[in-house]
């Protein structure tokens, strides 16, 4: 527990440690990367390449076109994957990787930006490097100082700075993260359309004014929506009929037999349009109480309908 708690401590005290030393360099390296035609290539050997995957990741899914390269198969034909127009962030505590350094010369004479992540702002890399960022530790968490621990840390806190500076400078929002993760929770909110997710054609229960109420609840039973809209011989929503309307009616003693769906319909229902984001449908649903509601057109025709059902396979809930 103690040496747990002074590995926090240790590892605190360096990502800590970097923000004094962001300056000029640091904008330069903005600068450079947001003027960039091409991509970031992220590089990076051992455990630095663990944390350049990561970084690539991160800048890829906010706005920074990115990937990883190992620098050990760029030696071996991976130099094809980078042009002229990217910029490469190499990340190395020390600066002087072997397989890093050695393909340096070969991105220099392609006239390839390079940035630097390291702690060696002495070393092979910062020499070579366009920008030098310092990512240097004091002393690793490991209690040998040997396995990296603190300085990838420090590497990691270091590239998200980057990308969130980046994702700043580019006025990246909600919807463009949303567009990259489509298969989160955000996306799925911020880019799924009621029209993504609602019933159409014969799937919707819909009946006339004078339809009796037998044939309303054939429909209803037969469309498992819950409700029935009831429309005039355009389409237009004229009122909804709902399983909770029929059983506040039976609690009423109220006789069904003889009646008509424009009897017993609820008028001026809720409704959506199809092109509003399937979040507005669940909102309007909760405000309302309600569990169904039907979608409309711009002439105010029935198009489609939903319900929490829905909403719950589409993950929008």
């Amino acid at each position: 527990m103690v040496l747990a708690r002074k590995t926090f401590d240790i590892e605190a005290a360096a990502v800590q440690g970097l923000a004094a030393r962001v300056g000029p360099e640091f904008a330069e390296a903005v600068a450079l990367i947001l003027d960039c035609r091409g991509r970031v290539v992220v590089m990076g050997m051992g455990k630095s390449g663990h944390i350049g995957r990561k970084v690539a990741a991160t800048l890829a899914s906010t706005g920074t076109p990115a990937l990883f390269v190992h620098p050990a198969e760029a030696s071996h034909g991976d130099l094809g994957m980078i042009t002229a127009d990217d910029v490469v962030l190499a990340i190395s505590n020390s600066g002087e990787s072997e397989e890093l350094t050695v393909i340096l010369p070969v991105l220099n004479r392609q006239g390839v930006p390079l940035v630097a992540i390291t702690g060696g702002l002495q070393s092979t890399l910062a020499k070579q490097a366009r920008v030098t960022l310092d990512s240097g530790v004091v002393v690793e968490a490991c209690p040998l100082n040997l396995a990296p621990t603190a300085s990838t840390t420090a590497q990691l806190a270091m590239g998200d700075a980057l990308a969130v500076a980046l994702l700043d400078a580019r006025g990246f929002r909600e919807e463009d993260f949303a567009r990259s993760h489509p298969g989160g929770a955000l996306g799925r909110k911020l880019l799924t359309h009621i029209s993504d997710v609602m019933r159409s054609g014969d799937a919707v229960p819909m009946v006339r004014l004078d339809t009796n109420f037998t044939d309303l609840m054939r429909e209803m039973s037969a469309k498992g929506l819950g409700a029935a809209a009831v429309v005039d011989g355009s389409q237009r929503v004229l009122g909804i009929f709902t399983d909770g309307d029929l059983r506040r009616l039976i609690e009423k003693g109220v006789d069904l037999r003889s009646s008509h769906a424009g009897e017993v319909m609820h008028p001026n229902p809720q409704t959506v349009r199809a092109d509003a984001l399937a979040v507005e449908a669940v909102a309007l649903m909760e405000q309302h109480r309600i569990n169904s509601v039907l979608v409309v057109d711009d002439a105010g025709a029935l198009c489609g309908a939903l319900n929490t059902n829905d909403l719950m396979r589409a993950k929008v809930i």
